[in-house]
């Protein structure tokens, strides 16, 4: 482990003002949202997609890294003016964007429940890193579910294999000198309080942390990427922005070590409108009360993409306008990631 070059890596993820694009949908995750808009769900409709995004001119002024899809990677460039084909991860580098790879391989029942979820993809993990970070892969992301529901759900069982898992993947990828980002998601899906999600929410952090110290995990060479704390969705009282950025705050400083490298949150089932406006909340109050002591900024899919999806509609006369309100959802969440909205 070059414990350096896992610190540099991290630090330039996290430069002030920027965060990362999370362009890792599955395959079935991108069919629901292309089905959705009549779209269809082929390979080079995928590229395309993908390659309108990436191609979106300024965007690096805002986003410091991108989280691919394992398909995307060994995918190329097509507007490109040169002989040679371009893989994505080198036209973003390129672009001074570090590229970066989702490595689970989505989700399976646990111990026979319909609800609770193991994330999978562990077994060969070494193997498929080694490849990867052969095309300029720099850093990569594991993501665990949690599911609350009721007074039941989750089980300590379940928030504790995942953990475990989450940890191996850390020390896998701090092997290869490969920045990983640690992702314990905490679902909005419910009608659970706000409580509860903290009460989970906290629960789970210091038990992945506990299991990240066990595996000897670098903190400056690693990235967290966490729910806030809202309510579910379902739930009949919303909190604030403010309540949230309360919360989410008390969450992190109560759980997550110092030493930490950053916080790249995710924005799961908000609006692309209410991510941005909690972002910038929980970045205004952890200003206010003298500091978080780890920068924070986005690390979102869905809230960037949203929009400038419905825009594309998988037309390429619309890509201009579908990458100018990209390009605006960018700005929008780096002001935020500086609590400038």
């Amino acid at each position: 482990m070059d414990t350096e070059k896992l610190q540099y890596i991290a630090k330039q993820l996290l430069v002030p003002g920027k965060g990362i694009l999370a362009a890792d949908e599955s395959l079935n995750t991108i069919k629901k949202r292309f089905e959705l808009l009549g779209i269809e769900n082929t390979e080079e409709n995928r590229r395309a997609y993908r390659e309108m995004l990436f191609t979106t001119p300024a965007i690096e002024e805002y986003i410091s890294g991108v989280i691919l899809f394992e398909e995307t990677l060994y995918q190329t460039l097509q507007t490109s003016q040169s002989e040679k084909q371009i893989l994505f991860p080198e036209f973003l580098a390129g672009r001074g964007i570090i590229p970066g790879i989702k490595v689970d391989q989505g989700l399976e029942n646990f111990q026979g429940s319909d609800i609770e979820k193991i994330t999978k993809g562990i077994n060969d993990l070494p193997e498929r890193l080694k490849e990867f970070k052969k095309i300029g892969v720099k850093f990569a992301k594991w993501r665990a579910v949690i599911n609350i529901q009721d007074n039941e759900l989750p089980t300590e069982n379940c928030i504790l294999e995942n953990a475990k898992l989450l940890a191996r993947y850390a020390q896998i990828c701090q092997e290869q000198d490969i920045v990983p980002i640690v992702e314990p998601e905490v679902l909005m899906d419910g009608s659970h309080n706000i409580e509860k999600c903290q009460q989970v929410t906290e629960k789970t952090l210091k038990i992945v942390f506990k299991e990240l110290q066990d595996q000897n995990i670098y903190f400056p060479g690693m990235l967290l990427k966490p729910n806030m704390i809202v309510a579910g969705k379902d739930c009949k009282i919303q909190p604030s922005s403010k309540e949230i950025a309360e919360k989410t705050l008390q969450a992190l400083k109560e759980c997550v070590p110092a030493e930490v490298a950053g916080i790249v949150f995710l924005s799961g089932g908000q609006t692309d409108i209410q991510a941005t406006k909690n972002l910038n909340e929980i970045v205004k109050l952890a200003r206010e009360e003298g500091g978080a002591p780890w920068p924070i900024t986005f690390s979102y899919g869905r809230a960037l993409q949203d929009s400038p999806i419905k825009i594309w509609a998988g037309k390429k006369e619309n890509i201009k306008s579908a990458q100018k309100e990209f390009l605006e959802k960018c700005r929008q969440n780096s002001l935020a990631s500086q609590r400038k909205l």
